[in-house]
């Protein structure tokens, strides 16, 4: 893999998708962009849209609650409930569509994540790979425009730690 490009494997037998990327940063720096909802308001949306937390609780069985708001104020709410996390290693999440009070939207799929960090030569080395129910789940996601929309959140990751590195 080379260390300056998003990966997203579709893996349709599996109903996964798997999402990796290196980052030129310490994995105490990466870790917080995705525990810190203060970091992840600032990375977590595809321009022009961006994520606005509601509430986050960063512990087993606590929730990120986020709205994606577009250019014209318009809100798209979702969630991720914390099953596990093993500090500055990883962490497991249920992931889904939601409204603003946090029940999930049966009719969208949810996914059962995973996220590793992984220390490299230049960096930190993150995976996430997603699970769902059912291969149609996955090709939903697909046509959502998932890939598109996290490739350009990562690269957005990649400019916030650029810029935290410049500021220390």
């Amino acid at each position: 893999m080379s260390s300056n490009k998003t990966e997203v494997i579709k893996n349709f037998k599996e109903k996964s998708i798997v999402v990796s990327r290196e980052f030129e940063a310490p994995i105490e720096k990466v870790w917080q962009a995705y525990t810190d909802s203060k970091l992840l308001d600032q990375w977590w949306g595809p321009s022009p849209w961006r994520a606005e937390t509601k509430r986050m609780n960063f512990t087993v069985g606590g929730q990120w609650l986020y709205a994606m708001v577009g250019p014209e104020g318009q809100k798209h709410w979702g969630c991720m409930t914390y099953k596990a996390i093993d500090p500055l290693k990883g962490f497991e999440m249920e992931d889904g569509f939601c409204d603003e009070e946090g029940n999930v939207n049966p009719d969208l799929p949810v996914s059962k994540g995973k996220t590793t960090f992984t220390k490299t030569a230049n960096g930190t080395r993150v995976e996430f790979k997603m699970t769902y129910t059912n291969e149609a789940d996955v090709q939903r996601i697909i046509e959502m425009g998932f890939e598109q929309g996290i490739t350009m959140c990562i690269e957005q990751l990649v400019e916030l730690l650029k810029k935290q590195a410049v500021a220390h």
